[in-house]
């Protein structure tokens, strides 16, 4: 199957694109990478991704899940798959050293070397703050800033 990979023009290093809104991201990846790859990161949260990251693992791959899944959420993974030897993992805050690590995070930002400002979804006032996490369970944004008068 042939897909329309669009090669990415962002600054987070990424090579090409899958808009999974209009094909299946899983076949995607498969395709791209000739049957899967190494090592797969789900930041999102959400239960539709973190099984995407499993599935797109080439044998000897592993999933490392970043996203705060809620509470009470299930993931579900074929069994027989652990025969290949896939791995799936958790971080948490990326297993930072915080005291170490975020004043260089925010060097790397002062100096325009880590791009969050690209990586917000939109802007909204406390009193929005009910519809922010409607939207965040939907996937549809990933962060919002809430922005204090």
């Amino acid at each position: 199957m042939s897909y329309n990979f669009k090669p990415s023009n962002s600054r987070f290093g990424a090579t090409d694109v899958v808009n999974v809104a209009e094909i299946d991201a899983v076949e995607a990846v498969r395709d791209l990478t000739d049957g899967g790859v190494h090592y797969s990161f789900e930041a999102i949260g959400l239960k539709v991704t973190t099984e995407q990251a499993w599935k797109m693992l080439k044998a000897g791959g592993c999933a490392t899940i970043i996203g705060m899944i809620p509470v009470g959420t299930t993931i579900d993974i074929h069994g027989p798959e652990f025969l290949r030897e896939k791995k799936i993992q958790g971080s948490n805050m990326g297993s930072n050293r915080f005291r170490i690590d975020m004043p260089r995070f925010v060097d790397f930002y002062l100096s325009d070397r880590l791009h969050l400002d690209d990586m917000i979804s939109g802007h909204m006032s406390l009193s929005d703050i009910n519809d922010g996490f409607a939207a965040l369970e939907t996937g549809k944004v990933a962060r919002n800033v809430i922005m204090f008068d």
